[in-house]
């Protein structure tokens, strides 16, 4: 049993509709920036992650005991994290998973995810921990959580989206 709309065009009505069908050269989704992504949660997700690392990076770097291995650690992982996720915004904005079909984006991201959030999670307990009573690390650390709690909530989203609408579409 099928569940959707069919068009189905003949050779009479395919030149027709193709000149009336086809979306202008200045169409927002035509060429290879997709501005509808650039507005959706998911990107504007990613930017707000993107923020709360750079900042909690600044906060600790700022900091009078940055030359301490625990802050080189956040350092490092808020860095990886914030370097990563630019990219996944990079490649969904400019479109080129489409080029790049050899990489699995979906499992990729949802990786990136799931290890990021757990070393930024451990970064920020262990901040929390040596903070020595400075408010400019407590400060960095709750920039960390605060990123933390974005990218488990990435996790979600992209489980969400992807695991349970397959097993939905297998059912039907």
């Amino acid at each position: 049993m099928s569940h959707g709309v069919r068009v189905i065009r003949t050779d009479a009505s395919s030149a027709a509709a193709s000149s009336s069908a086809a979306p202008p050269p200045s169409a927002p989704g035509c060429g290879h920036l997709d501005r509808g992504y650039a507005r959706s949660c998911s990107a504007m997700l990613k930017v707000a992650q993107m923020f709360f690392l750079l900042i909690g990076f600044i906060h600790i770097r700022s900091s009078w005991w940055r030359n301490h291995s625990t802050y080189t650690y956040f350092e490092i992982v808020s860095m990886y994290d914030f370097v990563v996720i630019l990219i996944f915004y990079i490649v969904y904005v400019f479109r080129a998973y489409r080029t790049l079909t050899c990489i699995n984006w979906a499992l990729a991201e949802f990786l990136h995810y799931l290890i990021g959030s757990i070393l930024l999670l451990i970064a920020s307990i262990v901040v929390v921990t040596k903070n020595s009573n400075s408010p400019v690390l407590t400060a960095g650390a709750v920039f960390g959580f605060l990123a933390t709690f974005l990218c488990i909530l990435s996790i979600w989203l992209s489980y969400k989206v992807s695991f349970v609408t397959q097993s939905t579409d297998a059912v039907v």
